[in-house]
């Protein structure tokens, strides 16, 4: 047997780039000081920027006209790219450590440093991690043995230290979609302590001329409460094509002749994109373009590559040319569509192209084509091997997308509008208003209920029943002996109910609890669990368990406290899409949905009957047809979005 694979892959050593300073390097701490005195004097507005990776949002900012002085990070090849590509200081600092944070923070006020923009790394807000950050966070304690623990944190607490006129802040949409979304309110809640505005949204890149899907949450916060208004978003997209398609020919596996300096033949741009992303292209070098290498190609995959369009699927391959599980990774290959926007450039592309094969050509994309749709300028280069070109490529911040934001930065603080309300005004008056309602007059009674049990019952038995059912039922649900756990349900008390709730119109309710009642018997203790685990009681929904652990919380015996899941229900987006301005209701309930209730929320002493408030305020005032707004407690800065103003009863 041959020890050769024929199909295997030519090991082709890339070209090891390495990029000088900045001409306006900053050596020492005290140099910097200096250079920043002089660039204000000249009246520049100066950021730093944290996790800054290579910096593509450092040059958004810098084309914006915010001068980026200071860049942290903790990976060296970026911090190389970084400290030649801006002026000021690159270091590579750990911002897990204490000392380091506090540095941070003392070198800006110091500096005179007004914006901060960063995006945390995003690996401790995986599903799998939340529950830990969280209760680490509730106890006031910290995990020395984990150095990304709470880098969101961190950037929060350099905040905190040196008070910057604005902050940006990137990340995926995962860190605030939990079912709590609790990193996210709690960021809220402490910038609004400290005298900030905060909005936030997951904006499509594409939108802000970025030829890709992607999706990234970008938090604002401004300094003395200033509104903040989105910039304006695009209508048309700019294709892979529009991107990459005046770039010559490769063959994969090639290198130019010079090594890092080598570079491949270019006839010039043909599109307004192209044009724009060589814009800071030195005339000398005009027919020229840099990292336009790829990786070689098994003969395999170059035969699969060939067969494929951008609408085949890895499990369509023949069986011979799938190495991979087509079950698992059944997007493992994927032509990219040149009418179409690139799929998300990601740090994986580091370790295989599969992903981002080249529209026409039989190969992975190269260096140059990723950074392209990244929109980093043709003149931008990345310092390291090919593998760390593309790592710093697939974590940055495109350009682009942070140019749209800074500019609407710059616009806020130029207006210097001040912003009507905060998360925590909005839900003091939603919980003060809510807890002032007799519980006899509420829609749902059980809101109030210190009782899971009864609670359950009623949300199982009265659920969506009519006003006057419930002011009836209510009460002999409440009367009844409460439910311990580990213990066994009395029987008089189920017999009670069951007799109450005997019409055909509770048939299939009263056999639901009968359902619940079984399982609780295997499971006696799981319906007073602070996170109820519905594979004890398959009875209840998720909506459900979610309405009871925001209700009727419960604290187990280790301490930890039900979540204040945020529940998107219609009635519930109808309020927030009329108080914040904008339709929330036929977006996406699990993104845009869930943000707004955070927008009025945040996580604070009041936001849990204040979210039972919004309940109440969409069942009884804020309805679809004649909302009686007059009597809303927040219609103060209420803005109507999608009020018939003639249907409406309002103070004149």
């Amino acid at each position: 047997m041959s020890k050769l694979d024929p199909y295997a892959v030519k090991q082709v050593r890339g070209p090891y780039l390495v990029l000088p300073k900045h001409e306006r390097h900053c050596a020492t701490e005290n140099e910097l000081k200096d250079y920043c005195k002089d660039r204000r004097e000249q009246g520049k507005l100066l950021a730093a920027d944290l996790f800054a990776g290579a910096g593509g949002l450092s040059l958004g900012l810098t084309d914006a006209g915010i001068e980026v002085v200071f860049g942290v990070d903790h990976y060296d090849y970026a911090v190389e790219t970084h400290s030649h590509q801006f002026p000021g200081m690159s270091v590579s600092w750990d911002l897990a450590s204490a000392e380091n944070v506090e540095r941070v923070a003392n070198l800006m006020v110091e500096c005179g440093i007004e914006v901060l923009a960063g995006g945390p790394p995003c690996q401790p807000f995986s599903k799998a991690g939340r529950s830990g950050i969280r209760y680490l966070v509730e106890n006031g304690e910290r995990d020395p043995n984990d150095a990304r623990r709470d880098l969101w944190r961190a950037y929060l607490e350099v905040v905190q230290l040196a008070r910057p006129k604005a902050v940006i802040m990137e990340n995926v949409p995962d860190m605030a979609l939990d079912n709590e979304m609790f990193i996210l309110r709690n960021m809220i809640e402490e910038l609004e302590q400290i005298g900030y505005s905060v909005s936030f949204r997951v904006v499509d890149a594409w939108r802000y001329g970025v030829p890709q899907f992607r999706q990234r949450l970008i938090l604002v916060a401004l300094r003395d409460n200033l509104e903040f208004e989105w910039p304006k978003a695009a209508t048309s997209k700019v294709t892979v094509w529009n991107a990459i398609g005046d770039m010559p020919e490769v063959i994969p596996g090639w290198r130019p002749e010079g090594g890092a300096d080598g570079w491949t033949q270019y006839d010039g741009p043909k599109t307004e994109f192209q044009k724009y992303i060589r814009r800071g292209v030195d005339k000398l070098e005009q027919n020229r373009l840099y990292d336009h290498i790829t990786r070689p190609v098994r003969e395999d995959d170059r035969i699969a590559f060939e067969m494929m369009t951008s609408e085949t699927k890895y499990s369509d391959l023949p069986d011979h040319l799938r190495r991979y599980r087509s079950d698992i990774f059944n997007d493992k290959y994927k032509r990219l569509d040149e009418n179409d926007l690139s799929r998300t450039i990601t740090a994986h592309i580091a370790k295989d192209g599969y992903g981002y094969i080249h529209p026409r050509e039989s190969r992975t994309l190269t260096v140059r084509e990723a950074a392209r749709l990244q929109t980093f300028p043709d003149s931008f280069r990345f310092a390291g091997p090919p593998s760390a070109a593309f790592k710093q490529i697939g974590n940055a911040v495109p350009p682009r997308l942070g140019e749209a934001i800074a500019g609407a930065v710059l616009q806020a603080l130029s207006r210097a509008t001040k912003k009507p309300d905060t998360s925590r005004e909005v839900a003091n008056h939603l919980s003060s208003w809510f807890n002032s309602i007799p519980s006899r007059d509420l829609m749902s009674p059980w809101a109030r209920s210190e009782s899971r049990w009864k609670a359950v019952v009623a949300e199982i038995l009265l659920e969506r029943a009519a006003p006057s059912l419930v002011r009836m039922l209510w009460p002999l649900i409440d009367s009844l002996p409460d439910a311990q756990p580990n213990e066994a349900l009395p029987e008089d008390t189920l017999e009670a109910i069951y007799s109450v709730f005997s019409g055909r119109e509770f048939g299939n309710r009263v056999q639901r609890l009968k359902d619940l009642v079984r399982e609780m018997v295997i499971e006696p203790d799981a319906l007073w669990e602070p996170r109820i685990d519905r594979n004890k009681l398959p009875t209840l929904t998720p909506a459900l368990i979610n309405y009871l652990e925001l209700a009727v919380p419960t604290t187990s015996s280790t301490g930890t406290r039900s979540e204040e899941p945020v529940i998107t229900v219609k009635g519930v987006l109808r309020v927030t899409s009329r108080y914040q301005g904008f339709d929330n209701e036929t977006r996406n309930r699990q993104s845009e949905g869930r943000l707004s209730i955070a927008r009025m929320l945040s996580m604070n002493p009041d936001s849990r009957s204040a979210h039972l408030g919004l309940f109440e305020l969409a069942r009884t005032i804020c309805t679809p047809e004649a909302p009686r707004c007059s009597e809303c407690p927040i219609q103060e800065h209420c803005r109507r979005f999608g009020v018939d103003s003639s249907q409406t009863t309002l103070d004149v």
